[in-house]
């Protein structure tokens, strides 16, 4: 029993056994991931040192030139003025009116006072400067159109031509055409008041810009002829007041359409006959008057034609007959309702 014992080996672990097998090889798809986390480590790393070296170089540029480059933008003087508008201000007008020291940069202006010079004028109504870098100055202007025209007495007691806008505002004007400013028609019945280097807004413009554009518009024939009008009475009684060649004083309604008041008066100037007043703001109503059979009734007065008898002397017998002025009368008519006044 013992002997058989002594005859068995020693008891022996699984790794004491010889392995004769080769390690599995790495396959393909994990190899390319292996090389991706690789390449990508080395990117970020390269990344970052590109950063830290860039931001080195910029640290040392400031240090040796501190506000280089914006040193340079700011000292490049100005060298356009870009100019928009939609009225006849030119190039030359806003150059002489900004008056922008010599050499001087876009950072030294002051845009609100550029601003400020251009909208002095009184025709700018409104006015956009910006700054374009390096070196070009923006302009975009809008402006006023003249209505009439008016004289003036200056501060320095010399009168002027000025004209007038739609909204009320006395500008001296520049660039317009003169034949057009000499179409205008005059501006009576105000009163200017100057505040300082400007005068205040005419009050009361806006209806007479309207019939003035629709007489200049609808009736142009008409329009040729007017020589003034006046707002002495559109206050206190609501008409407006035209001086024209074909009458001395033709009164119109400011509460009534125009174009109906134009065609009246294309009517009575087809007559012939020689008017000095013509009233077509009857009892300033809201509406024409009419009689039964639907005509209307517009009181004018005749202008009386020279009496060839006065040119001769008088006998000394004879005491000088008095004169009468002449009294208006109504003159009633009717008419279709055409587009055009002309047609009427």
């Amino acid at each position: 029993m013992s002997r058989n014992q002594d005859n068995l080996p020693d008891t022996r672990s699984w790794r004491d056994i010889p392995q004769q097998l080769k390690p599995r090889a790495m396959s393909r798809g994990g190899r390319r991931r292996v090389m991706q986390r690789s390449l990508k480590t080395t990117i970020t790393a390269v990344t970052v040192v590109l950063l830290l070296g860039l931001v080195w170089a910029v640290a040392a540029a400031l240090q040796e030139h501190p506000g280089g480059p914006s040193r340079t933008v700011s000292s490049t003087p100005v060298k356009e003025i870009a100019v928009a508008t939609d009225g006849v201000l030119d190039q030359a007008w806003i150059t002489r009116t900004l008056a922008l020291p010599r050499a001087a940069s876009l950072m030294e202006l002051d845009l609100e006072q550029l601003r400020v010079r251009l909208l002095a004028s009184g025709q700018v109504r409104s006015a956009t400067v910006t700054r374009h870098f390096p070196s070009t100055l923006s302009v975009a202007l809008t402006e006023r159109t003249p209505v009439v025209r008016v004289m003036a007495q200056l501060a320095d007691g010399a009168t002027r031509e000025l004209l007038v806008a739609r909204d009320g505002t006395v500008y001296e004007g520049a660039g317009y055409d003169p034949e057009m400013v000499n179409s205008l028609v005059w501006l009576d019945g105000v009163k200017l008041v100057r505040t300082r280097d400007r005068f205040l807004p005419v009050t009361g413009m806006e209806p007479a810009a309207e019939l003035l554009a629709k007489a200049r518009n609808e009736a142009p024939h008409l329009y040729a002829t007017w020589k003034v009008i006046s707002l002495a009475r559109l206050e206190s009684d609501g008409e407006l007041l035209v001086s024209s060649t074909l009458a001395e004083k033709i009164t119109f309604n400011a509460a009534v359409d125009y174009f109906r008041q134009l065609a009246l008066l294309d009517v009575l100037i087809d007559t012939g006959q020689p008017l000095k007043e013509i009233n077509l703001a009857i009892g300033r109503a809201s509406d024409m008057d009419r009689n039964a059979d639907g005509s209307y009734q517009v009181p004018v007065t005749l202008a009386t034609p020279p009496d060839p008898a006065a040119t001769q002397p008088a006998p000394a017998a004879t005491a000088p007959a008095p004169t009468t002025e002449p009294k208006p009368f109504f003159i009633p008519f009717n008419h279709p309702q055409k587009k055009n006044p002309r047609e009427l």
